[in-house]
């Protein structure tokens, strides 16, 4: 991948993986922050949550290393967890969490088992033959182990998309007005031991990833304003929106 497409496709990642999360900017002040490292006073640890993560994900180098072993998968994952959440010490960025977490309904993985269970989903991760299929496991294994205090989705999402750097395959993006769509179907997966609506949702985004023509900043954010990319996923669903592959 070209540096320009790299760069401009690795910012809309970052920027929608924090705006999931609700670290929500402008385009306008994330591109202050990314390309320029103008850090806003009033939220500098909100810029450093998407410069980190751009930082990460636009390192293709970095990002096509993926674990051979278990304690391979350790290592990689506290490291990148580190390297976007430095700016906020008191989440403890690169250690596994000390105290349980849940979101809603689901409870993750105790502290005491995050280790043991990392190791156990490897087995399953290692014996996948295809780069899509890895990376929608190493995905769902991160999310639902939730090992670290915070930052949990952003790290499952860039070790799935390390994944497909890996294969040489096209990275997958979450749009905002898809975020419904991926949280859906992770509980689905979470709750039912569904696994198809997860597997159909990461497919779709890759393929709307993959029609994008990131050569070009302005042409990407346009591309993405027309097909919906930028719309509030609940305001999307009251009025029958959906995100569409460009025409």
């Amino acid at each position: 991948m070209i540096p320009k497409e790299n760069a401009n496709l690795s910012f809309f990642e970052a920027y929608f993986s924090n705006f999931i999360e609700g670290t929500e900017f402008e385009i306008e002040e994330a591109v202050d922050v990314v390309f320029k490292g103008a850090i806003p006073n009033d939220r500098p640890q909100d810029a450093h949550d998407i410069l980190g993560t751009y930082r990460v994900v636009s390192d293709l180098r970095d990002m096509a290393k993926i674990p051979k072993k278990p304690d391979e998968l350790i290592k990689i994952l506290q490291r990148r967890h580190y390297a976007f959440m430095e700016q906020r010490p008191e989440k403890l960025p690169g250690q596994f969490k000390a105290k349980g977490n849940r979101a809603g309904s689901s409870f993750f993985v105790e502290p005491e088992l995050v280790i043991g269970t990392l190791e156990k989903g490897f087995e399953f991760y290692a014996a996948l033959e295809t780069p899509f299929s890895r990376a929608v496991f190493m995905m769902f294994l991160i999310s639902e182990v939730h090992p670290f205090a915070d930052g949990n989705g952003r790290a499952a999402r860039i070790m799935m998309n390390a994944e497909l750097v890996a294969g040489g395959e096209q990275k997958i993006i979450i749009p905002i007005i898809y975020r419904n769509n991926y949280l859906t179907a992770l509980k689905a997966l979470t709750h039912s031991s569904t696994p198809a609506p997860l597997i159909r949702t990461l497919d779709f985004a890759q393929r709307y990833t993959s029609a994008i023509d990131w050569r070009d900043f302005d042409t990407a954010r346009k591309m993405l304003d027309d097909t919906h990319a930028f719309m509030d996923s609940t305001e999307a669903e009251s009025q029958g929106v959906r995100l569409v592959l460009p025409s």
